[in-house]
């Protein structure tokens, strides 16, 4: 099922691989989006699906002021209405899908070739952070819907999208900062944006103080499980970016807010080693950088390699990633065997 969910959108690329851009119509975009919502949103199985479940049982026991106490109260209020409304754990798992798959594919369709994003996603953040990290999925699908409103010249909404995906993961004040200094204007706005970013790396590597810093991340030297990797691969797409900087100027308009985008990629790699996990944390938030630069690639590339190459390429790359993680990562067996509410009982 994970490769079918990857050779979907790599194999319609490939179809459209000798154009260096497409544009898809709502009708099928709504129907993928559709069908990866409910591969998503009804699984039962991914990263930490059993934790997330017995946290929604703990709604048994906690007043709604209670729940909201605890952290991230976007995801408490949904977790405990849901479970008092009687309306069960895969309709929070449902909810959370529809609305991180909502921003990605909003984000995707605003690209000049949003099938080659769409198999970009699947890999990492598609299977490993939306059927992983549920909050901070939701938080990212949010920040990728305000990318769209920034790019479109609406920076307040955008700083609703970013201030509605903090309440799902605090972490995501970070983003503030990039669309502040992208865009905002005024010494007193990027003095916010500063404080933005503080906000969101203090968040990002302390969670309760900090004894927390000592004791989990140079103390116990806190590794995340292939956070390296994962640094790397935001970085290829930062690197190709300050390589085809030049076109990049000359065909888009949104070069300032992935540069910085690319430097703090960049900058990542000299941070992963000293606490892995905080770092693998922010840089998820750096994955719609992937999706850009590859979506752009055969475009921004085509005077020198044909967009058929290119995009070929690209697919391949991808699915060599993903090979070698369902394969060999140390924690896939939380991902396998895939498993769905909707044929569960068949087998």
């Amino acid at each position: 099922m994970y490769y079918m969910m990857y050779l979907l959108p790599a194999f319609v690329a490939l179809l459209y691989a000798g154009k260096p851009s497409i544009r898809v119509k709502r009708g099928s975009w709504v129907l993928v989006a559709f069908i990866y919502i409910l591969l998503i949103g009804l699984r039962m199985s991914g990263g930490d699906w059993y934790n997330y479940l017995r946290r929604f049982e703990q709604m048994a026991y906690l007043t709604l002021d209670q729940a909201l106490a605890i952290k991230d109260p976007g995801y408490q209020l949904i977790s405990y209405y849901m479970y008092h409304w009687d309306l069960g754990f895969f309709a929070v798992t449902l909810i959370a899908a529809v609305i991180s798959v909502s921003g990605l594919f909003i984000f995707l369709r605003s690209q000049i070739n949003p099938w080659i994003g769409l198999a970009v996603s699947v890999p990492y953040l598609i299977i490993v952070v939306y059927m992983g990290y549920m909050r901070q999925g939701i938080a990212l699908g949010l920040i990728m819907w305000g990318i769209v409103a920034l790019e479109r010249g609406r920076f307040y909404r955008f700083l609703a999208f970013v201030a509605l995906a903090v309440t799902f993961h605090k972490s995501a004040i970070l983003m503030i900062a990039f669309g502040i200094f992208s865009q905002g204007k005024g010494k007193l706005l990027k003095f916010f944006g500063v404080l933005a970013a503080g906000a969101g790396v203090w968040s990002s590597f302390v969670s309760s103080g900090a004894d927390a810093l000592i004791t989990n991340y140079v103390d116990a030297q806190m590794q995340s499980s292939g956070a390296v990797i994962r640094v790397l691969l935001n970085a290829v797409p930062a690197v190709l970016l300050l390589v085809y900087r030049k076109e990049w100027k000359r065909s888009f308009s949104d070069y300032t807010f992935w540069f910085m985008i690319s430097l703090a990629s960049l900058a990542a790699i000299g941070l992963v080693s000293f606490a892995s996990t905080a770092v693998d944390r922010m840089a998820l938030y750096f994955l719609p950088l992937q999706l850009v630069v590859f979506s752009r690639l055969p475009y921004l590339a085509r005077k020198k390699v044909s967009p058929k190459v290119t995009t070929v390429l690209i697919i391949l790359f991808y699915l060599l990633i993903f090979s070698v993680w369902l394969n060999f990562a140390a924690n896939v067996r939380f991902w396998l065997p895939y498993r769905n509410f909707l044929w569960a009982d068949l087998f």
